[in-house]
């Protein structure tokens, strides 16, 4: 078995020479570094966040002149012009668009589809991910708690077990605390397509991150990644995961102080979320835009401790790919053989396809 083989249908899905998403990021995965993915063989992911559907045409012009190669375009499902930025994906042909940001409305995925292109939706859950099948979904990403930013409750591990096995008319990809090569062949192995990968990109020497931010990233180990908590079941607020700074301790200060101001009546849950999210999402930009590392938000997925330097997003890509046909061929090999590395082992692999 070869790497080739593995995710030859994610491959044929994105249209890649990898089937490596780019996870979207707000504020890092922009033109330069979605645009890098995609030329590196893998596929880029605009993360449209707050965008205007103006705006957002913007970023995908741009990005077109930086690539010939696939790329999508991540939509947040509760954005208020959701329908006219689908509009702006449908004008600029994009093939791919991921739906994020919970159940998708129907009258997206259909309008997605109507021009041609194909819906990736995120899964938190079996039930949840048979219910967009039905909907008419292309491929599911299982993204595990281990991930940077909004996460949910279950590791990425228990979600390949329960939805793998199950279903089977659409691509999987796999999400959250991958950074290795021998993590994706694992998945690739349990019926996984391809897999999505964010917080590894986020020191791609192509990301405009801040210096501080990378660097930030650069000295941080696992534990470091702390998920937010809820602190009132009342109120619904998605757990994030960054490392923690001075943003993180103020979170709960403004979650408290959102509590307090639903139960005097002053607003409503759906009013409080909004005024979470925009929280966040400032607070983001300040880390990665201005690089106040102790003020702004450092989302970052459990990964973050294989991140020890500044590298080219191509030579990223190829370590990862490196790394699994290494691991592909010593299994290949046995026990009782040479360990091989290097170009033998690579020359190997691809006599093997």
């Amino acid at each position: 078995m070869t790497l080739h083989n593995l995710w030859h249908q994610g491959c044929s899905f994105l249209g890649t020479e990898f089937a490596i998403l780019g996870g979207a990021m707000t504020w890092v995965s922009e033109r330069n570094l979605v645009s890098a993915i995609s030329n590196a063989g893998g596929f880029g992911v605009i993360a449209s966040g707050a965008m205007s559907p103006a705006q957002l045409g913007e970023e995908i012009q741009a990005t077109l002149k930086m690539t010939r190669l696939p790329f999508g375009v991540n939509l947040i499902t509760m954005h208020p012009e959701l329908d006219a930025l689908v509009d702006v994906c449908a004008k600029n042909r994009i093939g791919h668009v991921v739906l994020a940001g919970g159940l998708p409305p129907a009258f997206a995925i259909a309008k997605v589809k109507d021009y041609g292109g194909k819906v990736l939706c995120f899964t938190p859950t079996l039930a949840f991910g048979k219910k967009l099948v039905k909907m008419g979904v292309d491929a599911l990403i299982i993204e595990g708690n281990e991930a940077g930013g909004h996460v949910g409750p279950v590791s990425a591990s228990i979600l390949a077990q329960e939805v793998l096995p199950v279903i089977r008319d659409v691509p999987i990809f796999i999400a959250g605390g991958i950074g290795r090569g021998e993590a994706i062949v694992a998945y690739l192995e349990l019926g996984a397509s391809g897999v999505q990968l964010g917080t590894r990109f986020v020191c791609a020497t192509e990301s405009q991150a801040h210096p501080r931010f990378k660097q930030a990233f650069i000295r941080a180990n696992a534990r470091d990644a702390i998920s937010s908590v809820q602190l009132d079941p009342r109120f619904p607020v998605i757990p994030v995961r960054a490392l923690v700074n001075d943003a993180t301790r103020r979170f709960f200060e403004k979650q408290k102080e959102m509590i307090g101001r639903v139960d005097k009546g002053e607003m409503d849950l759906k009013q409080a979320q909004l005024e979470i999210e925009r929280f966040w999402a400032g607070s983001l930009r300040r880390a990665v835009v201005d690089g106040d590392v102790e003020n702004g938000s450092l989302m970052a997925g459990q990964s973050v401790g294989m991140i020890t330097q500044e590298q080219t997003t191509h030579q990223i890509i190829q370590e990862l790919i490196d790394q699994a046909n290494i691991f592909i061929a010593n299994k290949g090999e046995g026990s009782g053989g040479d360990v091989l590395t290097g170009d033998s082992i690579l020359k190997r692999t691809h006599g093997r396809r």
